[in-house]
Formats: structure tokens, sequence, C-alpha cells
């Protein structure tokens, strides 16, 4: 098994379909830019409440990618 040296950033996605949708909107806006992502962690879930019902969820993840 090879070493790998890992990097960790914070990002916060959006929807208002869901947790796993804004979750899948941070990493895959993501994998625009970063190489070599290789898990999350979720650190916190929000949302926005509108007339009395959920109408937005924001999803702050750790996102961990391997170094070159």
């Amino acid at each position: 098994m090879s070493e790998h040296v890992y990097k960790k950033i914070e990002l916060t996605g959006s929807s208002s379909a869901g947790i796993q949708q804004a979750i899948e909107n941070a990493v895959e806006k993501a994998a625009l830019t970063i190489k070599n992502m290789r898990w999350f962690e979720v650190v916190e879930t929000r949302g926005h409440i509108e007339d009395g019902k959920v109408a937005h969820w924001q999803v702050t993840i750790k996102v961990g990618f391997t170094i070159e």
C-alpha cells in the first residue's frame, strides 16, 4: 500500500431538494477544479424555513484529497 498525504478543505453546498443534493452539489462543483478527492465528512447541517416549511438546505462538509 502506498503512502498518501491529504489536504482537507471545507465547503458548503446548498439545495432546495435536500441534504444529499446539497452535498452532491458541493462535491460536483469542487471536482471542476480539485483533483484526487477521496472522501468527505459532514460538519454541519442547517436550513432555511419559509412559511413554516423547510425551503432550503445548507450542508458544510470537509473534503479530503491527495496532493501530488
